[in-house]
C-alpha cells in the first residue's frame, strides 16, 4: 500500500463500511437529502470510475468538475482517484471566455457538469481541443442549446459502471490539480502529488497530532476510534478548502455534511439537526451572516454539538470573532492559514488582531525568506513566506511561473508564496499581505488586509475591501470600499479616518471612501480586489 488518496480511502472503507460517510442536505425539512455509508460511497465512486475507463479515458488524463456542491462532486473526485484520472476543479461562476481558457489550459479530456450550465458548456465546447466526454448532472434548462458532444446523464453513467473495485495498482505520484481563483491574473493549476497533498493538505491523516508513519496506520487508527464527529465544509467544493476538509474527515472515518449552496439560516438548522462538530468557512463574509441569523430568525438555535469554526482563505477579523463568541461562547474559532500552493502553513496566534497584526504560529516547514536569495530573513525584516518538503510539483502548463515560484534548496523542494511577512524573536510570523496587492503610497507600503481589519472594527461597517488608486501626488492612495450594516447612517470620510487613526499609522489611513450596497467576493468569500480597485478608481474619476 502507498500514500495514494484512493488507496487510503479504500482502507478506511474496509474497516468502517457501515458507518455514515456523506450527507447531502438541500434544505432541512424539505426531505431533499441523501445519505451514504462508506461502503455505499465507495461503490458509487467505483461505478463512475469504471464508466470513465469504459468510455476510453486513460490514467493521467484530466477531468473537470463544473458542479455545485453535491454527492456527485465528491463521488466524482473519488472516481478520478480510483481510476488514476486527474480531477480538476472548475469555478462555476465562469462564463464562456473563462471556461474556454480553463478547459484548454487544463487539457480536459472529460467534463462532469451541472445541468444548469449546459448553455455555457455548449458555447465553450467548439473552442476547446481534446475534450471528448461529457457527463451531465440533472436536467438542462428548457431551451438551452445542447453541446456538440452528447452528454451522458450522470445517473446513466453510474448505472452502467461496476460497483466493484478491480482497478490497476496506483501510485503516490498520481496527480491532483487545484486551480487557483485567478484573483490577480488568469487561474493557474497547482499540481500536487498524492503523497505530498496527503501530508501538506490533509495533515498526514492527523490534524491534531502526529501524522501516520506508514499508509496502513491510517485505517488502524480509524478502526480504534468510534464515530461521532461531523464535519461541515460550508464553502463551495470547487475551492480546495472544502474538498480537502472532506478528505480530512474521510481519513478520520467520520461524517461529512454538505449543502448545495451557502445559505446561513440553513447552515444553522443543519448544525442543529445533524449535530455538526466542526464548520469550515471563509472569513467574515461567511461568519457575519451566521451572526445576523443567530441574532434574528435563528435566535435560540441549539449549537451545543458545535466544537469549532475554522476559516481558511480569508481571516475572521477580531471584531467579528468577538461578536460571534458573545452568542456562542463555547465554540473555538480558528483562523487557519494556507494556500493552494502550500496546503497548511499554521494558525493565527492568540494575540492576532488589529493592534498587532495577523500573527501566525507556523509549522516547522514554513519560513520567511528573502525572495531572491531564498535565505531566512533577520527578525523584523520583511520577506516572503515559503514552505519546504511536501510541496506541489509546479503549475500545470506554466513553466515560467513554476520557475518563479518553486525552487530547490539542498535536497528539498520549496515553494515561494505570495504573502509578505516578518518574523519575531519567538518565531511568530506576522503576515503583511499579498505582495501583489501591496499599495505603494508616497514610498510607504500598505497591505490591504491590515486596513480592512481596522475598517471592520467600525460599528457601522459590515464588510470592507481596500485597494490602491492611482494618485498624481502619492503614486497611489489608499481607498476603502465599504458595505454598511443595514440601517446604519453613512459615515463621512473624516469619521472613517478618525476611527482608523486609533489603529493605524498615518500613511495607512484611507484617503478615499466608497460606500457600496454589497462587497463583491467569490462564492467562497475570498476578496475580489480587481473589482474593488475598479469601483474605487471609477468613483475617484467621477469627483
Amino acid at each position: 500500500m502507498e500514500y495514494n488518496l484512493a488507496d487510503l480511502f479504500e482502507s478506511v472503507v474496509d474497516v468502517v463500511p457501515d458507518r455514515e460517510a456523506l450527507v447531502y442536505v438541500d434544505h432541512p425539512g424539505t426531505g431533499a437529502e441523501r445519505r451514504l455509508t462508506y461502503a455505499e460511497l465507495d461503490a458509487a465512486a467505483n461505478r463512475i470510475a469504471h464508466h470513465l475507463l469504459d468510455s476510453g479515458l486513460r490514467a493521467g488524463e484530466h477531468l473537470g468538475l463544473h458542479l455545485y456542491n453535491g454527492i456527485e462532486y465528491l463521488q466524482t473526485v473519488l472516481a478520478c482517484l480510483k481510476a488514476r484520472l486527474v480531477p480538476v476543479n472548475v469555478n462555476y461562476r465562469y462564463v464562456e471566455e473563462e471556461l474556454v481558457y480553463l478547459y484548454n489550459d487544463a487539457d480536459l479530456a472529460a467534463l462532469v457538469f451541472e445541468g444548469e450550465f449546459t448553455g455555457r458548456v455548449a458555447a465553450a465546447l467548439p473552442q476547446t481541443t481534446g475534450l471528448r466526454h461529457l457527463i451531465r448532472v440533472g436536467a438542462a434548462p428548457e431551451g438551452a442549446p445542447e453541446p456538440s458532444i452528447a452528454p451522458v446523464a450522470y445517473a446513466d453513467a453510474e448505472a452502467a459502471g461496476s460497483p466493484g473495485r478491480g482497478f490497476p495498482p496506483r501510485s503516490p505520484d498520481d496527480l491532483f490539480i487545484i486551480y487557483t481563483g485567478g484573483t490577480t491574473g488568469m487561474p493557474k493549476g497547482v499540481m500536487w502529488r498524492a503523497e505530498d497533498l496527503f501530508f501538506a493538505g490533509l495533515f498526514g491523516g492527523e490534524p491534531s497530532g502526529e501524522p501516520v508513519k506508514r499508509p496502513e496506520e491510517l485505517a488502524e487508527r480509524v478502526a480504534s476510534k468510534g464515530a461521532g464527529l461531523t464535519f461541515f465544509p460550508a464553502p463551495p467544493l470547487m475551492h480546495g478548502t472544502s474538498t480537502l476538509t472532506s478528505f480530512i474527515a474521510f481519513n478520520y472515518g467520520q461524517r461529512v455534511v454538505i449543502h448545495r449552496k451557502y445559505a446561513p439560516e440553513e447552515v444553522l438548522r443543519t448544525i442543529e439537526k445533524e449535530k455538526v462538530s466542526s464548520v469550515s468557512l471563509v472569513g467574515d463574509a461567511m461568519l457575519r451572516p451566521l451572526i445576523d441569523a443567530l441574532k434574528g430568525p435563528l435566535k435560540g438555535t441549539d449549537l451545543s454539538s458545535l466544537f469549532s469554526v475554522s476559516s481558511s482563505g480569508a481571516i475572521m477579523s477580531e471584531t467579528v470573532r468577538a461578536e460571534f463568541q458573545l452568542l456562542v461562547p463555547h465554540v473555538m474559532l480558528l483562523n487557519n492559514f494556507g494556500s493552494s500552493e502550500s496546503g497548511s502553513n499554521g494558525r493565527a496566534a492568540d494575540d492576532s488582531g488589529p493592534e498587532k497584526g495577523f500573527r501566525l504560529v507556523v509549522n516547522d516547514r514554513t519560513q520567511v525568506v528573502d525572495p531572491v536569495t531564498h535565505e531566512p530573513v533577520p527578525v523584523g525584516v520583511p520577506g516572503r513566506l515559503a514552505q519546504r518538503g511536501h510541496v506541489p510539483l509546479g503549475y500545470y502548463n506554466d513553466a515560467a511561473k513554476t520557475a518563479e515560484t518553486f525552487f530547490r534548496k539542498g535536497s528539498e523542494r520549496w515553494v515561494l508564496l505570495g504573502d509578505m511577512a516578518t518574523v519575531d524573536e519567538e518565531g511568530i510570523v506576522t503576515v503583511l499581505g499579498r505582495g501583489s496587492q501591496c499599495i505603494n503610497t508616497g514610498g510607504e507600503k500598505v497591505y490591504p488586509e491590515e486596513v480592512e481589519q481596522a475598517l471592520k472594527s467600525h460599528p457601522d461597517v459590515y464588510d470592507a475591501l481596500v485597494a490602491g488608486v492611482p494618485d498624481a501626488t502619492w503614486g497611489s492612495h489608499v481607498a476603502a470600499v465599504v458595505q454598511l450594516r443595514a440601517g446604519a447612517p453613512e459615515p463621512t470620510l473624516d469619521e472613517i479616518q478618525r476611527h482608523c487613526r486609533t489603529r493605524l499609522a498615518g500613511y495607512k489611513i484611507p484617503r478615499q471612501l466608497v460606500v457600496t450596497p454589497a462587497i463583491q467576493r467569490s462564492p467562497s468569500g475570498k476578496a475580489d480586489y480587481r473589482w474593488a480597485k475598479s469601483v474605487a478608481t471609477e468613483a475617484d474619476a467621477g469627483h
